[in-house]
């Protein structure tokens, strides 16, 4: 586990256990208080069993200092959770309550409610009594009820609670985790691209966050007067020698760089992401007189402009994208970064959603080609085999450098298959398999005139991947578009007659689409042709049911998605909004509006 980079606790869950309040001749509270506690407790349990930050520490989980059966308990124990920093609540009852008595009133914490579903006691009864206060009052509540009756002296919690239960908190820990921290963009627009167009309102209303914003020529002075960690440098470089083997270079000779300039290059671009590390999250080892910026700015993601500016005169930045979103560099494996390509801000934000959500590396990349079965097999020969032919195609996702390295394929679980493991997993083994899959080729001197180097490999294996995209909409607002598919393995002569199409000294993925038949998702072309803007950001594993939640937390709708309706979890005031699952979420985003508005 690593410490946090960044000024400001993490979010802590406070459980809330609540009872009836009666007490007499049968002291009805007295014969619940061991039942309800002991939901608490087995609550407490599988969240921090289940649940990490990024940093790999299980979440914190407290538990109020009494059930709540009255409004006085319920005060006292929103004075225990504001002073021990609880940012999510979650009550538990499996029996009748008080509702508007016993209810989290606090207008800013996130909300979910489990009730027993049994028989002796009511505790759907007050589920559904507490949900319908917290609808009337504007405070939604997420409703979760198990599916099967239990015996009322059941302590396992069943299998679909425990789904419920995880999808909430992970959501609700991702949410919470952005607040207070900031976006830092290095630099401003990237040749007109929407994204990079910074949005503060829906950085601030939305998420709870803070844009900061320095101007490229902050790296440049601070490589000039010498504003960076020496020791650090010098390691950086030897590493970098070391382990980051340099590719061909695709550039005619006329236009090639000497031998001496890609030395020069290669120094420069690894002080640039040093540089970048500590505008990020400062630095307590710079020189002595260089107080101020080894602060930092408290940045959990960013983004680097770089073109066209700065790659027309200095060596572009894939260097520093590419392995500040891997999860090591020459300190070892340590949390990934979120450093968005372009500085397009909006797939930093789906990338930062990705990495709360999963705690592993995330992949940047254009959507920048459909292969149709057809178009494959007239370029190469080959018939489309297993997931691409049940995707009736596939997508080619590249980009000059902002792939995590860890997306290469290389790294196997237990079973031998491909994986991004959260950092803390990851061996030297599984380091140097990403190392020895990349290649570094000097930059194409006509997308980046000032050189560079931009990272190569091949995505090998077939991985379920999900692939995340923000945008904003005019009289719309933030909408999120995902879909749930696998990375494809194609046999490498396949490969390299198609990739050489495009860029092949770029870092290149291969994604097809799990297909529902309907809308978006008939083919992997109907996907392309509803994507909403020119990148996509791409996560290992299928979370699409886990952003649909994280989204109505922050009042998002979602736009387009190809996850089962039974796996959709949002508050349960959204059932009020209409029928239909996508009206509801509309609608209902639009009525409560940003938390932080």
């Amino acid at each position: 586990m690593a410490k946090s980079r960044l000024i400001g606790d993490y979010p802590v869950i406070g459980i809330r256990p609540t009872i009836d309040g009666r007490r007499g001749v049968l002291n009805v509270r007295g014969s619940l208080e061991e039942q309800t506690m002991g939901m608490a407790q087995a609550a407490k349990k599988l969240f921090e069993e289940n649940l990490c930050y990024t940093n790999g520490e299980p979440v914190k989980v407290i538990i109020a200092n009494t059930t709540i059966g009255r409004v006085a308990e319920a005060a006292a124990c929103a004075d225990q959770f504001k002073k021990a920093g609880v940012d999510i609540t979650l009550t538990v009852t499996p029996c009748w309550c008080y509702g508007s008595e016993t209810m989290d009133m606090d207008p800013m914490t996130i909300k979910g409610v489990w009730g027993f579903n049994g028989t002796e006691r009511p505790g759907a009864v007050y589920l559904a009594s507490v949900l319908a206060s917290h609808a009337q009052k504007g405070l939604p509540a997420f409703g979760i009820y198990g599916h099967d009756v239990q015996e009322a002296d059941a302590t396992e919690i069943p299998e679909d609670v425990k789904v419920k239960l995880l999808r909430f908190g992970r959501a609700a820990v991702a949410a919470a985790t952005m607040r207070g921290k900031s976006y830092l963009q290095i630099g401003s627009i990237t040749m007109g691209i929407g994204g990079s167009i910074i949005n503060p309102e829906f950085f601030e209303e939305y998420l709870g966050m803070r844009i900061e914003s320095v101007d490229e020529v902050e790296i440049i002075r601070r490589m000039t007067e010498g504003i960076y960690d020496q020791k650090e440098y010098e390691k950086a470089l030897a590493w970098t020698k070391e382990h980051c083997k340099e590719g061909f270079d695709k550039n005619p000779d006329f236009a090639r760089k000497t031998d001496e300039q890609k030395k020069e290059a290669w120094e420069f671009v690894v002080k640039m992401m040093c540089i970048m590390k500590d505008l990020y999250n400062g630095n307590p080892n710079l020189p002595k007189g260089c107080e101020e910026e080894a602060v930092g700015h408290n940045a959990i993601a960013g983004g680097f402009q770089g073109q066209r500016q700065w790659t027309d005169f200095y060596p572009n930045g894939d260097f520093a994208e590419a392995l500040m979103n891997s999860s090591f560099d020459w300190e070892g494996v340590r949390e990934s970064y979120i450093l968005a390509t372009e500085n397009d801000t909006l797939n930093g934000v789906a990338m930062l959603f990705n990495k709360l959500l999963t705690n592993r590396a995330q992949i940047f990349a254009d959507v920048r080609t459909y292969w149709s079965p057809e178009a494959v097999k007239k370029a190469t020969g080959y018939e489309l085999e297993g997931k691409a032919k049940e995707g009736k195609g596939f997508l080619h996702l590249i980009n000059s450098g902002a792939a995590c390295l860890d997306a290469c394929g290389e790294v196997k679980d237990g079973d031998g298959n491909s994986v991004i493991k959260p950092f803390w997993e990851m061996t030297e083994d599984d380091q140097k398999a990403c190392l020895d899959a990349t290649e570094w080729c000097p930059a194409d001197n006509g997308y980046f005139r000032g050189g560079g180097f931009s990272s190569r490999y091949l995505t090998r294996g077939e991985m379920p991947a999900t692939m995340v995209r923000v945008n904003i909409v005019k009289g719309v607002g933030p909408v999120l578009q995902l879909v749930e598919g696998y990375t494809v393995n194609l046999p490498d002569e396949v490969s390299d007659k198609i990739w050489k199409r495009t860029d092949y000294t770029w870092p290149c993925t291969w994604f097809t689409p799990r297909l529902t038949g309907e809308g978006a998702f008939k083919s992997a072309y109907d996907v392309m042709n509803n994507w909403g803007a020119n990148h996509g950001a791409i996560t290992y594993g299928h979370i699409g049911a886990d952003l649909i939640t994280l989204c109505s937390i922050l009042r998002i709708p979602v736009c387009m998605h190809n996850v089962p309706e039974e796996d959709i979890f949002r508050p349960a005031a959204w059932n009020a909004f209409g029928m239909d699952k996508e009206g509801q979420d509309y609608r209902a985003c639009k009525a409560y509006g940003p938390m932080y508005k």
